[in-house]
């Protein structure tokens, strides 16, 4: 059975390691079937992950008890048919070329503050953040 995960956390990591989490990722996340879109912005992470429920919930698990991501909230959990981001063992939002009138369609500011969206409106710009092409890494 396939789920999708989306979360977000404040994370502590550098830049250094913030490159290191996401190669990692990458090829953990190849070896376990997880695809998925990872954005980083001023200390905030949101990502979605899919794949078998096991090891989605694994991965949350081990994200939930990382020292370097605080305040994590889990904004939606849904049992899925298809993946919308297969294409990506993890993907990585370009915020750079991102256009702030896509935030502003979602949130009160031209932020990415997903704790004060709702996990369907942080769902919903991921989708358009595919459709906008500011995906940079697969």
């Amino acid at each position: 059975m396939l789920v999708r995960l989306l979360y977000a956390s404040h994370s502590t990591a550098t830049e250094a390691e913030f490159a290191a989490i996401v190669r990692q990722s990458r090829a953990r996340n190849a070896e376990l079937g997880v695809t998925g879109l990872l954005c980083h912005s001023e200390g905030v992470f949101v990502q979605v992950l899919e794949g078998g429920r096991a090891a989605v919930n694994r991965l949350y698990n081990q994200i939930v008890s990382d020292p370097r991501h605080k305040d994590v909230t889990l904004l939606a959990y849904t049992e899925i048919s298809e993946r919308r981001f297969a294409g990506w063992s993890m993907g990585q939002v370009s915020l750079q070329r991102l256009n702030p009138a896509l935030l502003l369609k979602y949130s009160e500011v031209a932020k990415l503050d997903p704790y004060a969206m709702s996990g369907a409106a942080v769902s919903a710009l991921f989708e358009e953040l595919v459709s906008e092409g500011v995906i940079v890494c697969a």
